[in-house]
């Protein structure tokens, strides 16, 4: 497969869709973009669905919410061949799931491993949210300790390494990094890593791990923290490390490996935040000193050195429209 072929995405939405079309729409849905299943709204409630699955190479991500339905992996349809292993995290709400003599409830941070091999009922009864992540068996079983014995199991909220993965693979898709067909392949790597130290990594598993997905979905974190919060002063590696978990020195590192350092990418972000509010006319009246302070820097002096350092100009002239 090239880039173009090997990544899809597909969307679903009930929003403006008629109540008699809404099942038939949810059904070729699973059928076309994620597992084939039979679905059924709840009698007496009101059924709405939106999903979007990304589709990769031995990886598919599927984000979105429903209520007012069961969707059902039957025994007719387990006989076509599919034997992918998906983990499916709720993120809101409350979801009901049967399959191998067991009934589970999965509540807000809970998450659960299911096999397409099973038959395996989803039923939401209110509004909820989640996340699922499925991977082929054959890529799976060999970094899990037990697989099998992890299928059907309540994984609580707090279990090690979950959140991180649910965060990395929202950040994965809200970055668009799946369109770009290297990061593709990282991210998927990184995924997969992730979800056997969920579920229960080999030793050869989980030091592979260690050293590449948790690095990676750490950094990015970090990231996302920093370019949220670039606007606060007090913001160091100091207090992102401690929202990471990890210890100052372990995150300066993981920027180290990146190719900069903290406070390279924490500056970065603040002149990039400062440059957009030059050029917009909310904030012309707003002197220069007043939106360095902004962004969270400290001093002035440094704030105009490092700006004419980044972008060849002075704040003065990207504002008057004399630099780009």
């Amino acid at each position: 497969m090239n880039g173009k072929e090997d990544f899809s995405i597909f969307n679903v939405s009930t929003d403006h869709i008629p109540e008699a079309e809404r099942v038939p729409l949810l059904r070729e849905f699973y059928c076309r973009g994620v597992l084939k299943s039979e679905v059924d709204a709840t009698d007496g409630k009101p059924f709405a669905a939106s999903f979007t699955s990304h589709a990769l190479p031995d990886a598919q991500l599927v984000i979105g919410g429903l209520f007012g339905a069961r969707v059902i992996r039957t025994r007719q349809l387990v006989v076509d061949g599919n034997d992918s292993l998906a983990v499916m995290a709720n993120r809101s709400g409350v979801v009901r799931i049967s399959g191998r003599g067991r009934d589970l409830q999965l509540h807000p941070g809970d998450a659960v491993l299911t096999s397409a091999e099973d038959v395996t009922a989803f039923e939401r009864m209110s509004l909820g949210s989640c996340f699922s992540l499925r991977v082929p068996r054959r890529v799976l079983a060999p970094m899990i300790v037990d697989v099998d014995d992890a299928v059907m199991r309540v994984i609580p909220e707090g279990t090690h390494g979950l959140r991180l993965l649910v965060d990395y693979a929202m950040a994965l898709v809200r970055e668009k990094a799946l369109a770009v067909p290297a990061l593709r392949r990282l991210g998927v790597a990184h995924l997969h890593d992730l979800l056997a130290l969920v579920l229960g990594a080999t030793d050869d598993a989980r030091e592979l791990a260690g050293r590449r997905g948790v690095k990676a979905a750490r950094l990015q974190k970090a990231k996302f923290l920093i370019v949220n919060d670039c606007w606060r002063q007090g913001l160091s590696v100091a207090t992102v490390a401690h929202e990471l978990g990890v210890t100052p020195r372990y995150l300066q590192r993981l920027f180290e490996a990146d190719g900069k350092t903290f406070s390279s990418f924490l500056t970065e972000q603040r002149l990039k935040r400062a440059h957009r509010m030059l050029r917009e006319p909310d904030f012309a009246e707003r002197p220069v000193s007043s939106i360095a302070y902004d962004v969270g820097f400290g001093d002035l002096s440094y704030f105009n050195r490092c700006f004419r350092r980044a972008y060849g100009a002075t704040p003065s002239d990207v504002r008057s429209g004399e630099a780009l």
